[in-house]
Formats: C-alpha cells, sequence, structure tokens
C-alpha cells in the first residue's frame, strides 16, 4: 500500500530530523489513525476533508489541545509529501484550522503552600526529587532520567541531557537542593545503574524511578496535605519565584530550557510581587514628578 510505504519514509525522515522516539511514535499513530479515518488516496484530501475530520474528532470528545496537535502531525506529513517526495499535493490543513486553546496562567505555590508540602515529604529521595524541581525547575522526565555523571556536586550543577526538544543545558543546585541530593546519595544503594533516582522498596525495588512513579508519589502528597498540585507546579513556583527576586526572563528562560521567551513572558504575569514593586517604583517617580510640576504651576499663579 502506496500510503504506509510514505509513512515509513517520513518515519525515516523524522530520525534524521533527531526526534525523539516518543514523538515519532505521536506521529504515527496521528497519521495512522486519519489515513484509516480517510479511506481514500491522500491526494484527494482537502481543507473540506479536514474540516470533516475536525468535526469527527469533536464527536469523539477530544479536547481541542489533542485535536489542535493531531491537525499539526497531518500538516507536517503533507509539507514532506510536497518537499521530499515531490508530490504534486496541495496540503490541506491551512492556517486558522487550529482551535482556539484557553491559556491558564501557569499556577504557582504560596511559601506557605512550599512549607506544607516539604514537611509532609518523607524520605531522603522523595525530598531530593521535589527539592530538584523547585531549585533547578526539572521536569519530572529530566528528574527521572537524570544519570550521576551528569550531576556535579563540586560546581553544583547538573547537565539536563536531552530535555524537551532533544535540547541539553547546565542548571545550578542552590544550597539547599545540594543538601538534599548529597544525603540522598550517601543513604542511595550501591547500584551499577547510572540513573540517580532509584525505587525504594516492591517488586522493582533497585530499578530506576519511572515517570509515572514519581508522578503518583507526588499525588500521594497532594492527597496528604490537600494542597491541588502537580510536579510542574514546582517548576512553575521557581520561574515565579526567580521573577520576584528580579532576574531576567532571558536568564529564566535558558534555565527552563524554554525555546521562545514568550514561554518565559506568561510567568511575568502571574509574578505579582515583582509587578507590585515595579508599579509603586514608577509611581513615586510620576507622583514626584506631578508634585514638582504642581508646585512649579502655583508660583508662577
Amino acid at each position: 500500500m502506496i500510503e504506509m510505504e510514505l509513512l515509513v519514509k517520513y518515519r525515516r525522515f523524522l530520525k534524521r530530523r533527531n526526534c525523539s522516539s516518543h514523538t515519532i511514535k505521536n506521529y504515527m499513530n496521528t497519521l495512522e489513525h486519519f489515513l484509516d479515518w480517510l479511506q481514500g488516496p491522500i491526494e484527494e484530501a482537502t481543507p473540506k476533508t479536514i474540516a470533516a475530520y475536525i468535526d469527527s474528532l469533536l464527536a469523539k470528545g477530544l479536547v481541542p489541545k489533542t485535536i489542535n496537535c493531531r491537525l499539526d502531525s497531518v500538516r507536517g506529513f503533507y509539507a514532506y509529501l510536497g518537499r521530499e517526495e515531490a508530490m504534486a499535493v496541495a496540503n490541506p490543513v491551512k492556517k486558522g484550522f487550529a482551535l482556539r486553546l484557553a491559556r491558564p496562567l501557569p499556577r504557582s505555590l504560596k511559601d506557605e503552600e512550599v512549607t506544607r508540602l516539604f514537611q509532609s515529604i518523607r524520605g531522603f529521595r522523595d525530598h531530593a526529587i521535589f527539592m530538584l524541581m523547585l531549585r533547578c525547575g526539572l521536569r519530572v522526565e529530566e528528574v527521572a532520567h537524570l544519570r550521576l555523571q551528569d550531576v556535579d556536586l563540586a560546581q553544583n550543577r547538573i547537565l539536563v541531557r536531552c530535555g524537551k526538544g532533544n535540547k541539553d543545558r547546565v542548571v545550578y543546585i542552590s544550597h539547599d537542593a545540594h543538601r538534599a541530593l548529597l544525603n540522598y546519595l550517601r543513604s542511595r544503594s550501591s547500584s551499577k545503574l547510572g540513573e540517580v533516582f532509584l525505587v525504594g522498596k516492591g517488586t522493582y525495588r533497585g530499578r530506576p524511578i519511572s515517570v509515572r512513579g514519581i508522578q503518583k508519589r507526588m499525588e500521594y502528597y497532594a492527597q496528604k496535605t490537600g494542597l491541588k498540585l502537580s510536579c510542574h507546579h514546582l517548576r512553575h513556583t521557581m520561574a515565579t519565584q526567580l521573577l520576584n527576586a528580579d532576574a531576567d526572563l532571558v536568564t529564566i528562560q535558558d534555565l527552563l530550557g524554554h525555546t521562545r521567551i514568550k514561554t518565559t513572558q506568561r510567568y511575568a504575569r502571574v509574578s505579582n510581587l515583582k509587578v507590585q514593586r515595579d508599579y509603586y517604583k514608577a509611581m513615586e517617580v510620576i507622583l514626584q514628578s506631578s508634585t514638582e510640576e504642581d508646585i512649579g504651576n502655583r508660583s508662577i499663579q
């Protein structure tokens, strides 16, 4: 079948582009689903076809974000067919097809919520895991895949390999995160595995902890403290705290591994302390200038 042969070629193309295995798997699943739905030659797909495809996904109850991801996959596939395979096929996924998304602001934890969370955490491992998220801004996947060779406690820094978008970056370790990580490493089993964080008990004891395993620990502590939070909230909290401490947006962008500064700027909209300080500082200048002008006018009269 011609379509399946093209999918195989597209998979190879994505691998050459150094896309992650997770990304490639999602693309292939989406495209196979689309071709099954299309039930016809790929050349015959039109914007009207895509509109009908969107309607079918909405009828299944898929959320706008998921639908937009599927549209991106289909758009990328047709772009590949035109550029790499030299097929005379128009891309049916036009601009403006994406569904409008609600963009809630990132939620950060208040200081008292951070205190309540860490007071409830038991065990050196869990304490180190969530401290790295809070102080270093690591994503849950980055913590799960962190290797001993990438941790430099002497220089207080961590090399994050193949973060989101397959990008490497360096993050720095605060004093409390250093202490938490050192305490865990001293108590860690003498495993030859390269991953830092291991399962502590049960059937998988001594094996690397999974992303889901870390998320389940956070769910446990959220239920225990009554806080509505996830692992990513700790990353948001770090960004907001850095902004409130007057760190530059570009610095925060680099630490978090954001590709676009616009992503980092979203944190500025919830950094109330910095906004408050900037407002009053500017207002003092305005009021002083207004007072001087008012005094000058009165002296003229």
